[in-house]
């Protein structure tokens, strides 16, 4: 959708009678019934002023179609400026401008097209401009037909007019260099510069309607996106389907496809522990329904599989595929039935509400994705929940199901392809954890290196050792040491210190911890590896959960006072202790039995409560 439109002569006129931010601000209220906060208003008539600068050259047609403020569909972001028109061929061309107002900002080593700026008062990490305005581009080319089927080029670019370049200039270097190449910047004092790159492209007006042909453009995927999520697919083992595996995925096919030709919402609810392969059923359906030409998003609350799977999709290659994974609350206020079909992984993590800046709330993640999609597919653990914000259960997603007139269907995975494939480590761990009561009291005539060791520096050890043959296993552990913000990005600031052992946490300076070259050196927690998968699993037990009187017992005491999964329990034990307590117990067992279980070959743990390490030896024998 299109906030304001018109042709540049309407343009330089509203920007010369100073009504320009005045007809978007109405526009926006009465297409999508929002206010707009003060600090948008001036950001528009400060940039929409140098955009004037720019387009105040004869040669730049008066009829070329004017946009500010598109919202790209299915999405909330907003393509700040756009130009269209025809080049001296009479091809079609869209210039794609990202407006920014910045006039400090800092280069951030070690992680892909990032940079900081202040926002909100304070230094922050964002996106550099040039991968904004890419993002944006590719986006709009991967999904709108009439560009596709128009042969329409974008040419997206960033204008920072608040900004003077150096000499290097550091958002023009190497690390940045593919998504600059793309998308150039221009900065305060290069006027000239940007009306060049948009004259080299628009030569003759196109009276909007290039505007309109996107405006209208129907959100289908293209053939090269088609293309390369299929052959990334098929040349990866890892992407291979087995037994029952393939089977709920020919279901889930069926199911989808008789929603597209019924137009009825349909809601799928697969059932899997860890290591049945509920991700790699889901990114073959991401890749299958693309690949026939539906729209499909494949989504998660936690950031760290959808980074590394797309990471693992994409390589170390700038790709478009990145937008087809989505965080879980990027459904607020979208059109009901927009996403052909939602692949929702790791949906016992999604939450009430997201909130989305200081004026944007969602109501329920599970009730939006639902909404959003004719199709949605949930991928679900209940015995992973672990944060108290977690609700994603099979009855409140059969609840929501219900309430959108969504027909219901469940399938379960029960194979184990992790853990060595033994179903007995899995019910040998619920037992010992007391979670739930299993007949596997010990672990004979199950093949998996299990081991409870002295100490952490022999974990540090093994897990080293394994990791040499294919930067597949990590440590991990519970959230019982606070994460040092000051060192968040330095390996040699110790978080996690037990007796002459100390490590770092994950570093907060990249979101693939789980397949970094350098993670062995660091201890990763549940964020950044639940819904992953390691060769080996070396485990960091805390006091938050011990061994008295005969049974497990959990405290939420001994959690860091920087854990956010147990976010409001000092509140709620006040209110209700006893349910409290529940809660935290099972929240604190369902993490320790999550991390114990991302190793496929082994794992090994250290437990700082003596009692503990014992009682488990003890289980193993």
């Amino acid at each position: 959708m299109i906030v304001y439109s018109g042709l540049k002569s309407d343009f330089m006129l509203a920007v010369e009678q100073d009504s320009i931010a005045t007809e978007i601000e109405e526009n926006i209220y009465n297409k999508m019934h929002k206010r707009t906060a003060q600090n948008e208003f001036r950001a528009w008539e400060n940039s929409l002023e140098y955009m004037y600068k720019v387009l105040n050259d004869n040669t730049i047609p008066e009829n070329s179609g004017i946009a500010i403020e598109y919202n790209i569909p299915q999405t909330s972001k907003r393509v700040d400026f756009i130009i269209s028109g025809y080049d001296e061929k009479e091809d079609p061309n869209v210039i794609i401008i990202e407006l920014k107002q910045w006039d400090k900002v800092e280069a951030v080593e070690g992680q892909d097209a990032l940079v900081e700026t202040i926002i909100g008062r304070a230094m922050r990490k964002t996106v550099h401009p040039s991968y904004q305005a890419w993002s944006y581009a590719a986006m709009i080319y991967d999904y709108n037909q009439n560009v596709q089927m128009g042969n329409i080029v974008l040419h997206p670019c960033a204008y920072m007019h608040n900004y003077r370049k150096g000499n290097p200039e550091k958002l023009e270097q190497n690390q940045y260099k593919e998504y600059v190449d793309d998308a150039p910047i221009f900065a305060r004092g290069e006027v000239s510069k940007l009306r060049d790159f948009i004259k080299k492209s628009i030569k003759i007006g196109d009276n909007k309607e290039l505007l309109y042909d996107i405006d209208n453009g129907k959100i289908k995927p293209s053939k090269s996106l088609q293309d390369s999520i299929k052959s990334m697919i098929e040349g990866n083992q890892e992407f291979i389907m087995l037994d029952e595996q393939k089977v709920a995925y020919e279901e889930i096919l069926h199911t989808a496809f008789k929603c597209m030709t019924d137009l009825r919402k349909r809601t799928v609810i697969v059932k899997g522990g860890p290591g049945t392969g509920k991700t790699v059923v889901a990114i073959n359906l991401l890749a299958k329904f693309t690949n026939e030409g539906l729209f499909a998003q494949y989504t998660s609350k936690n950031s760290a599989p959808r980074n590394v799977y797309a990471k693992k999709l994409t390589g170390h290659k700038k790709s478009s595929i990145n937008n087809m994974f989505k965080g879980a609350g990027s459904y607020i206020e979208a059109d009901s039935n927009i996403v052909d079909v939602i692949i929702c992984d790791e949906g016992h993590r999604l939450t009430g509400k997201t909130q989305l800046g200081p004026k944007i709330a969602g109501e329920n993640q599970i009730k939006e994705i639902i909404n959003a999609g004719l199709c949605s597919v949930f991928f679900i653990d209940e015995s992973q929940r672990v944060t108290l914000a977690d609700i994603g259960t099979v009855k409140e997603i059969k609840k929501w199901a219900e309430e959108l007139d969504s027909e219901v269907s469940e399938m379960e995975l029960l194979s184990q392809f992790r853990c060595n494939g033994s179903d007995g480590y899995l019910a040998w761990l619920d037992d010992v954890l007391e979670i739930r009561d299993t007949a596997n009291f010990d672990m004979a005539d199950v093949d998996y290196d299990i081991r409870i060791v002295d100490s952490p520096n022999e974990v540090r050890d093994l897990i080293i050792e394994r990791n040499k043959a294919h930067n597949q296993s990590r440590i991990l552990a519970g959230y019982c040491w606070a994460w040092q913000k000051a060192g968040q990005n330095d390996t040699n600031v110790h978080d996690i210190k037990i007796g002459d052992f100390e490590m770092s946490w994950n570093l907060g300076n990249t979101s693939t911890f789980a397949i970094d070259e350098d993670s062995v050196n660091e201890i990763g927690c549940i964020h950044t590896s639940q819904g992953l998968e390691f060769d080996y699993a070396g485990v960091i037990i805390g006091d938050d959960m011990r061994y008295e009187d005969g049974h497990i017992v959990t405290d939420f005491t001994k959690r860091a006072s920087t854990d956010q999964s147990l976010k409001g329990i000092k509140k709620l034990y006040k209110e209700d202790p006893e349910f409290a307590l529940a809660e935290a117990d099972e929240i604190i067992k369902n993490t320790y039995r999550t991390l114990m279980t991302r190793g496929m070959k082994g794992c090994y743990v250290y437990c700082t409560d003596q009692n503990l390490a014992n009682y488990l030896r003890k289980c193993l024998e």
